[in-house]
């Protein structure tokens, strides 16, 4: 006997709409790893990625009858997610302001222990990933968000142009930026050059 066919994100996404938990459930698995590694990027903070993505799924449960089946789900949801994460930018833009946590105080990196013979190569790598992760969450937003999209999600420049409601060339433009400013920021030599 056969298994029954893989059902297609809309086919679940309609029927979670209908109240079929499992079928959301299906969608989260689906998509959890891709989204939190979206957001990771885009806030530059594991705690944060995590509380921006649990709160994305949440949203989409709520929204899932306003969903256009003739739509990818994974952008809708990106869409989403991306939302939720500006959102808690300025909620924590605004703690900043009123309490005075200096920039920066929150997105620290935790360390994990690693027990390979080569730890302090590894060290040096994430030291430079958790460099990279901070720099990218300090681009501007419409910089930020074209980069992650394209470069860490693999999205084509239309499918986050879509997402994001710019043109392809827009994105395009948006992703040569960002990379020229996180290579001014990254590269010593860049930084101090006129």
């Amino acid at each position: 006997m056969n298994p029954p066919p893989e059902r297609s994100d809309a086919e679940l996404a309609q029927l979670a709409a209908g109240g079929d938990e499992r079928a959301f459930a299906e969608l989260v698995e689906r998509h959890k790893d891709s989204l939190y590694r979206l957001l990771r990027r885009y806030v530059g903070d594991p705690d944060e990625a995590y509380e921006a993505a649990h709160e994305a799924f949440i949203a989409a449960w709520s929204a899932l009858k306003r969903y256009d089946p003739s739509r990818p789900f994974g952008a809708w949801l990106r869409t989403i997610a991306i939302n939720k994460a500006r959102d808690r930018g300025r909620r924590l833009a605004v703690r900043r302001f009123v309490f005075g946590t200096p920039s920066g105080a929150e997105s620290s990196t935790a360390e994990i222990p690693d027990r390979t013979p080569n730890a302090e190569d590894d060290l040096v790598e994430r030291a430079r990933l958790a460099e990279l992760d901070r720099a990218i969450s300090q681009l501007p937003t419409n910089l930020k968000e074209a980069l992650i999209l394209t470069a860490i999600d693999g999205r084509s420049q239309q499918q986050a142009g879509e997402i994001l409601g710019v043109s392809a060339k827009t994105i395009e433009t948006r992703v040569y930026r960002a990379r020229r400013a996180l290579a001014r920021t990254l590269d010593p030599a860049i930084r101090t050059s006129p």
